[in-house]
């Protein structure tokens, strides 16, 4: 029989005995990366914030994969298991293939436009559907990416045609296989040493992976996000819908201001983040390629042939979904 707080203060008062003040409620946060990573640090403004409220309520943040895998965080936070996690949501496309719209190449420009795809009604209709699932957002964000060459430099379609490149998800796989690459499929862990044994001749990931996977040293030029990118990654902080009602108002008012703060701070850092690896990869020596906006919209007329084509033909309603999220400039 579970016996609860409530139910241990019940008891004593029936038996006559003073009432005990009930226990602060704990919420449990759950992601995969290190102490160091912006989406930690995302995390801890909001934990730090609510601490600093008083409202008798704290946030336990569980990082580094050490409560839940990385891709198996969304199903226990919609069954009430998980309070909080920081989470890419197309990572949660096997459950709502609607999902994979937020990893789908040329969706978003750069980063202010990022922040205004977050605003519209595009991601008001992908938070009805996380409402089916009790799950809420507390923190928008996005990450942004871009490519290496191992003896080119990528910025349009055909610099990609014949070389064996590595993706960051099933959407940019179908773009540069229709531009004419070779996909080889690994985690981007693993890029280095598929660059340095010859395996891989170029690779799309993100900004942070790119530096701290130290690939600059097996790369001859870098495409990094700059006024455009194709690579961009919605990375929220979300939140099980039924633990923040169960929350009174005070509770609830302290999440929200830090996640606030934790949202103004995200877009700041993704910003930062991208500058921070051109500077890393221009100290190394290598070369730094910027896409222009004619050669983002000739990606992005591959995608719409392929990548697009591929999400409405699959999701009930994608074109609707796919057209909100077009019609955002």
């Amino acid at each position: 029989m579970k016996y609860t707080v409530k139910a241990a203060v019940a008891a004593l008062a029936l038996c006559g005995v003073a009432s005990v003040p009930a226990a602060a409620t704990e919420l449990r946060l759950s992601h995969q990366w290190s102490t160091k990573d912006v989406r930690h640090k995302v995390a801890e403004i909001v934990a730090q914030e609510v601490e600093k409220a008083g409202v008798d309520l704290s946030i336990k943040i569980f990082p580094s994969k050490s409560l839940f895998k990385p891709r198996e965080q969304y199903k226990p936070l919609s069954r009430g298991q998980l309070d909080m996690t920081v989470f890419p949501l197309s990572y949660a496309g096997g459950q709502r293939p609607e999902f994979n719209l937020t990893l789908m190449p040329g969706l978003v420009k750069n980063h202010d436009h990022a922040a205004r795809l977050n605003n519209s009604p595009f991601m008001g209709e992908l938070q009805n559907l996380m409402a089916e699932d009790d799950v809420m957002v507390l923190v928008h964000g996005y990450l942004a990416g871009g490519f290496v060459g191992v003896d080119r430099c990528i910025t349009s379609p055909e610099h990609v045609k014949g070389l064996q490149t590595r993706a960051a998800g099933k959407a940019f796989e179908q773009m540069l296989a229709s531009a004419g690459a070779s996909i080889a499929s690994m985690a981007s862990s693993e890029i280095y040493t598929a660059m340095q044994t010859g395996v891989l001749q170029a690779a799309n990931t993100s900004s942070s992976s790119f530096v701290s996977y130290r690939i600059y040293e097996q790369a001859k030029c870098y495409t990094p996000a700059g006024d455009v990118a194709l690579w961009f990654m919605y990375q929220p902080l979300l939140m099980n819908k039924s633990a923040f009602e169960d929350l009174n108002d005070a509770q609830k008012a302290a999440i929200k201001a830090g996640a606030a703060k934790a949202e103004a701070f995200y877009l700041a850092e993704a910003k930062k983040q991208d500058a921070a690896s051109v500077k890393v990869y221009k100290d190394a020596g290598v070369e730094i390629a910027n896409m222009t906006p004619a050669e983002f919209e000739a990606w992005r007329a591959i995608a719409k042939q392929s990548s697009y084509k591929n999400f409405v033909e699959s999701v009930p309603d994608g074109q609707k979904l796919l057209d909100m999220a077009l019609s955002v400039e």
